[in-house]
């Protein structure tokens, strides 16, 4: 209760016009997470790193995420048995959006942690429940393996990421979104670092802010549910996620 004050004399501290305020407010709600137990330390790091791409590309999302964002929403929509995999900085940071999403999709949202105790991803299920998620996988269910993986992010739901066509990657995971590219599942990324081995090795990669990207994929979503599966493949057919990532790094480098 004394830190959510704390949080609310920030709210109120910072000025409406501060060309920062977003990202001031996002690293408050990351430092709450990390107090609650969601957030590890190194991912106030990585935050952080995010921030600086961030800034590279205007602090907005561009035309060629916009583009990422559509054809990963025509994915999802497609997949049979698609799956959200979410951390603490995710958790922490856009848990109701993530429900959200998921209930446009009608599916599980997984615990995958690098960093993973047990009270951990206990913690995160239940912030993310509270936040409205109806279906949260990989917290007693985590009996699975990625081939190839030898972090703890390897340790899968079998109803969940191990079983899903589609999966849908926020931040920077390279190690399990290469080992999810060779299991033959199509893997969507968020991740603001174009040049990242996640970026490299996705399907599809939105290079955009986190919690900027998640509302508008769910639109995205909600608008391509009405769309017949022949309308859907042809927005696949015609991405190409290695030009989205030059254009974007063309951006970072301005």
């Amino acid at each position: 209760m004394k830190y959510l004050r704390f949080i609310c004399y920030i709210v109120n501290m910072i000025p409406e016009s501060h060309p920062r305020r977003k990202s001031l407010l996002l690293r408050e709600k990351l430092i709450e997470g990390y107090k609650k137990g969601l957030v590890c330390d190194s991912g106030l790091i990585a935050q952080g790193r995010g921030e600086a791409f961030d800034y590279l590309i205007g602090e907005r999302t561009q035309s060629p995420a916009r583009k990422a964002i559509r054809a990963a929403a025509a994915a999802l929509v497609l997949a049979t048995h698609p799956v959200i995999s979410v951390n603490g900085n995710a958790a922490a940071l856009a848990a109701e959006d993530i429900g959200k999403l998921a209930e446009e999709l009608g599916c599980a949202v997984e615990v995958n942690l690098f960093y993973r105790t047990q009270g951990r991803v206990e913690r995160i299920a239940a912030h993310l429940r509270k936040a409205g998620v109806k279906q949260v996988l990989g917290v007693h269910d985590a009996d699975a393996r990625i081939p190839e993986l030898n972090s703890e992010r390897r340790k899968v739901s079998r109803k969940g990421i191990y079983k899903a066509d589609c999966v849908l990657v926020p931040l920077e995971d390279g190690d399990r979104c290469e080992a999810l590219v060779k299991m033959g599942k199509r893997t969507i990324a968020i991740d603001l670092n174009p040049m990242s081995r996640t970026a490299r090795k996705a399907h599809i990669t939105i290079v955009d802010e986190f919690t900027r990207a998640i509302p508008l994929l769910t639109e995205e979503v909600r608008r391509l549910k009405e769309k017949d599966a022949a309308y859907l493949k042809a927005i696949l057919k015609k991405y190409r996620n290695k030009k989205v990532l030059e254009d974007m790094r063309k951006l970072v480098y301005f």
